[in-house]
């Protein structure tokens, strides 16, 4: 069994994890832009070949430290090249630098392949060539906080290049992107049950023929002719023979049993030649119509009742300038809606205005990104024409007071909230105790807001189905008042996980939402865990850190999502270091701190346990910040409790605090009691928690408790010559 790594555009993750499972990988775990994975040499093959989603297939060779020229140079001569390159062979490098000493990725890759060429010069005299197209063996280097992992590239070019595309438009949509698109508008669920697949603004064909492709069974890799693992010393070609054999008996049973239900049309004539010479090399050109059409004349085709309308429209740089998109994305929603009832609908956007423009409402929404574009796709379910809207029934007497107390609620914060520029915030909280949920708002610039329902758990004596019943009168209720759909309402019920854990992931989209605080800009994900990325009840924490940030040294401990420390590096802060032990939370932080603009070797993220970084860092800082959670049974530290371990995790913290330092600590332990006496002797105590607690949590005082912990100063040394000292 070997470890390997996936990588794919990001918002595919799960999608592509989950189609590892499905060709037999193991320990599958997903991460930032792809997917680690566990298999033998036949597992890493099938991905190649049969990955609609992948980007390139990794073999990790060895990770090292690499802060310097030096280092990463002896880093990659430590390993024996003669196992995976032959003398004669070629080779190429990729690198990619993140947040490292060495800054320059051309740089980088100069050096690994000196490396490898001086090795095999040294043994023997002859060296490997440089092919940077299609290479005997492929290298990626990747340097992040100055550790580098160097891996084998197995797909040798990006997967997406499936082998079929003989021409393409002036804004091509890749092959992986089209699969996603695909997959999340349930594509493959709509042809089995007998739909069509049909796209109005087809360009260069690729959702048609990625489409037609996926209902045949054809691998997606079947028609490349060139893979990065072809030259390698342990290619297994008898391995590799099989899988194409099977690929290809697929193919042809899956072909034969096609239906020629493929639907496309464009308004430029060019575009429907191209897309028909793609089909043409993808050999699905019988089952695809493919005609001239603008969207605004767009209809089913004749004797097709239902299917899926599929389509990427242009953003603004491709077909017009941005001021026209609106009217061609509410044309594009206006045909949806009077022509394709009982259909399903899933259009690329290329923002959230443009979505808004189409004026329906979507069933999901997901981050995609098209290149280095986010986007949002945009999945419908239209209704037929003579389905009458559904009239709702009549709210219950609890769910009237429910709404009642939430319209009041929201009356008597609504000024404030303006006057002080709050977009998230909570608007209910447990007010009426039949409904014990707390609801909470999150938007951005003014925009239409997303609503997180967390319902606590019931008490015991409450029947399931009662408390099921209003949970989802919470949700109507909630979405009434603030006129949002319900496709924007998260809904949870609050319990602990396992060993106390308030972490626990509840589902597996990847959706991040854009958010404003203070100014600043945050990702939060309403869907995937208990909370959001943002704690709300901090808020005023958060503006007294950058209050206090000025010149000073930032020190982020629990960093979660670094929100803290996105506020430190706006309140002036020289540098910021914020540590956590979760990967998956450090590259949130990340996020958050490049999307405020925060980035390079001043903004730096530790993976560590806090005990740990506190006991072997040696920089002093002037503000340091500690909001731990109430427990933690992590396998990777030692079990943490805050009410035992506060005292020894502050007098830590003493030890790398400047003499002027303060330490802001904080948690949500509502029994917590600060153990005074044994920090009293080092620290001046100022008991901040009344004055952190927002407004909009006044019902909760107790929620949070937040004390600012500032050095003892040692007294002033008697003068021997004060003269009232002096005996007479």
């Amino acid at each position: 069994m070997s470890r390997w790594f996936a990588t794919c555009p990001k918002g595919m993750e799960y999608l592509l994890r989950d189609e590892l499972v499905q060709l037999g990988a193991t320990e599958v775990r997903e991460a930032l832009a792809g997917v680690h994975f566990e298999g033998p040499l036949a597992t890493a093959y099938r991905a190649c070949l049969w990955s609609r989603l992948a980007s390139r297939i990794l073999l990790p060779l060895v990770e090292f430290d690499a802060a310097t020229d030096e280092a990463l140079y002896a880093g990659v001569q430590a390993i024996d090249w003669s196992t995976h390159l032959a003398a004669h062979a070629t080779l190429a490098v990729d690198a990619h630098t993140a947040l490292s000493k060495l800054t320059h990725s051309q740089f980088i890759a100069q050096r690994v392949k000196d490396a490898v060429v001086d090795q095999f010069r040294q043994q023997g005299g002859t060296r490997p060539g440089v092919d940077t197209d299609e290479p005997d063996v492929r290298l990626n280097l990747r340097l992040k906080r100055d550790r580098a992992t160097l891996s084998l590239d197995l797909a040798g070019s990006p997967l997406h290049r499936r082998g079929w595309r003989e021409v393409q438009g002036e804004a091509p949509l890749k092959e992986n992107l089209a699969a996603a698109m695909l997959l999340r508008a349930r594509w493959p669920e709509v042809y089995v049950q007998g739909g069509a697949l049909l796209d109005p603004m087809c360009g260069s064909g690729t959702l048609l023929v990625e489409g037609a492709l996926m209902a045949a069974d054809v691998a997606p890799g079947w028609r490349r002719d060139y893979y990065g693992f072809l030259g390698w010393q342990q290619h297994d070609l008898a391995l590799w023979r099989s899988l194409l054999d099977e690929a290809r008996q697929r193919a042809e049973t899956g072909l034969k049993a096609l239906r020629p239900c493929f639907f496309g049309s464009d308004a430029d004539p060019r575009m429907v030649q191209t897309a028909k010479r793609n089909a043409q090399g993808a050999g699905v050109a019988g089952f695809l119509v493919l005609e001239k059409r603008d969207v605004a004349h767009v209809e089913p085709p004749a004797g097709v009742e239902r299917g899926l309308v599929i389509t990427n429209p242009p953003y603004g740089e491709r077909l017009g300038e941005r001021a026209q998109m609106p009217a061609l994305y509410h044309a594009l929603g206006e045909r949806l809606r009077t022509q394709f009832p009982g259909w399903r609908a899933a259009v690329l956007a290329g923002d959230a205005e443009l979505g808004r423009a189409l004026g329906l409402h979507a069933e999901k929404k997901y981050a995609l990104y098209n290149g280095a574009l986010e986007t949002q796709l945009l999945t419908f379910e239209i209704r037929a024409r003579d389905e009458a809207p559904r009239e709702p029934k009549p709210l219950s007497a609890g769910a009237q007071m429910l709404k009642n107390r939430l319209e009041k609620n929201l009356k008597h914060l609504r000024k404030r909230l303006v006057r002080e520029g709050i977009a998230c915030w909570r608007a209910y909280d447990q007010d009426l105790p039949e409904y014990a949920a707390a609801i909470d708002v999150y938007a951005k610039d003014g925009g239409e807001p997303w609503l997180h329902v967390q319902e606590y758990r019931a008490p015991a004596e409450v029947p399931a189905e009662t408390a099921r019943i209003r949970l989802r009168e919470t949700a109507r209720v909630a979405g009434e008042v603030f006129a949002v759909p319900r496709e924007r309402i998260a809904i949870k019920t609050r319990e602990r996980g396992k060993g106390g854990s308030k972490y626990g992931q509840f589902d597996q989209r990847g959706e991040f939402v854009e958010v404003d605080e203070g100014g600043l800009k945050f990702l939060v994900n309403l869907t995937d865990y208990l909370d959001t990325g943002l704690f709300l009840d901090h808020r005023l924490v958060r503006a007294r850190l950058r209050e206090l940030a000025a010149n000073k040294r930032f020190l982020n401990l629990f960093a979660y999502t670094a929100t803290a420390s996105v506020y430190a590096a706006a309140g002036g802060a020289k540098d910021t270091t914020s540590v956590d032990l979760s990967a998956t939370y450090l590259d949130w932080a990340s996020r958050n701190l490049a999307l405020n603009g925060f980035t390079g070797a001043k903004h730096r993220l530790m993976q560590a346990d806090a005990m740990a970084f506190l006991r072997q860092d040696r920089a002093h800082y002037g503000l340091i910040y500690v909001d731990p959670p109430t427990f933690s049974n992590s396998k990777r530290a030692e079990d943490f409790d805050v009410q035992r371990d506060h005292a020894a995790l502050l007098d830590a913290c003493g030890e790398r605090l400047a003499n002027d330092g303060v330490i802001v600590f904080s948690n949500n332990f509502r029994r917590f009691k600060l153990d005074e006496a044994a920090l009293a002797e080092r620290f001046d105590i100022e008991d901040w928690s009344a004055a952190s607690i927002p407004f909009d949590f006044a019902r909760r005082a107790d929620i949070h408790g937040c004390w600012l912990l500032r050095p003892k100063r040692a007294p002033a040394a008697a003068n021997p010559w004060d003269a009232s000292r002096i005996k007479r």
